[in-house]
């Protein structure tokens, strides 16, 4: 009987470490879920702005034109640019929020 309750009293304390490593595992996946989430909204924002210049290009009769492929090409690299810098922010700020969870818990 005296086993029986150590034990039960040990898994009474330890529930809330299990409680906290799974609230912290699905706040991560949330996130992961999230982030990408935002990755492909921007994405798909982004492709339009390449179509619309490509379009416009297209209209004025610079489709085939240098300068029209080179601001086209400036245009898909100033958008991976942006996301790249997105993506270092997002880890930046989740580390900082894990940090912060890690001190105060």
């Amino acid at each position: 009987m005296k086993k029986t309750m150590i034990a039960l009293s040990a898994l009474l304390l330890a529930s809330p470490v299990f409680a906290a490593t799974t609230t912290d595992n699905t706040v991560a996946e949330a996130h992961k879920g999230a982030d990408t989430a935002k990755e492909k909204l921007h994405q798909s924002q982004h492709q339009g702005e390449e179509l619309k210049l490509k379009s416009k290009n297209a209209a004025e009769g610079k489709s085939n034109a240098t300068s029209s492929k080179i601001e086209e090409g400036a245009q898909k690299n100033w958008n991976k640019t942006k996301e790249g810098t997105e993506k270092g922010w997002d880890k930046t700020k989740q580390g900082a929020e894990d940090l912060k969870n890690k001190a105060t818990n």
